[in-house]
């Protein structure tokens, strides 16, 4: 039998395109899945989460359009290099970031350049940034 081969650059890839969440469930709740489970419907109780999650993001479709036009969100992954940073200070321009997905500030954007570009931030999902710059626009955001 062979060995299976990975590709670690894709399993760091599917990593960073999610987050962990935590969520406590009632016994009776936690049971029901389990008997899903084990009936074949879901593979896993994570499946089966993830397909009502879905399930209820595509009901709520349309509020969810509305509120990113109407709060100007950008959608998705937007990643700010450090050398996005410097040409906005460059241009004399402070950011608003307002992101629904992923906001990801390079690890090599030192908390100056932070702070002098970034006015505000407002991030409905996950924010990958270093966590002295974390800390320092701890303020800024929204």
């Amino acid at each position: 039998m062979r060995g299976q081969v990975v590709n670690t650059n894709e399993t760091k890839q599917k990593l960073a395109d999610s987050e962990k969440i935590t969520i406590n469930l009632g016994m009776i709740d936690l049971g029901q899945i389990d008997l899903l489970v084990s009936e074949g419907f879901y593979s896993n109780r994570t499946d089966l989460i993830r397909t009502a999650i879905r399930n209820q993001l595509n009901t709520h479709a349309d509020v969810v359009r509305q509120t990113v036009a109407r709060r100007s969100l950008v959608l998705g992954m937007h990643h700010y290099s450090r050398a996005d940073l410097e040409a906005a200070q460059a241009a004399g321009i402070r950011l608003q970031i307002q992101v629904l997905g992923m906001a990801s500030i390079a690890s090599d954007v030192p908390v100056e350049l932070a702070l002098a570009t970034i006015e505000s931030i407002s991030v409905l999902g996950a924010l990958h940034a270093s966590s002295a710059v974390k800390a320092a626009l701890a303020e800024r955001m929204l």
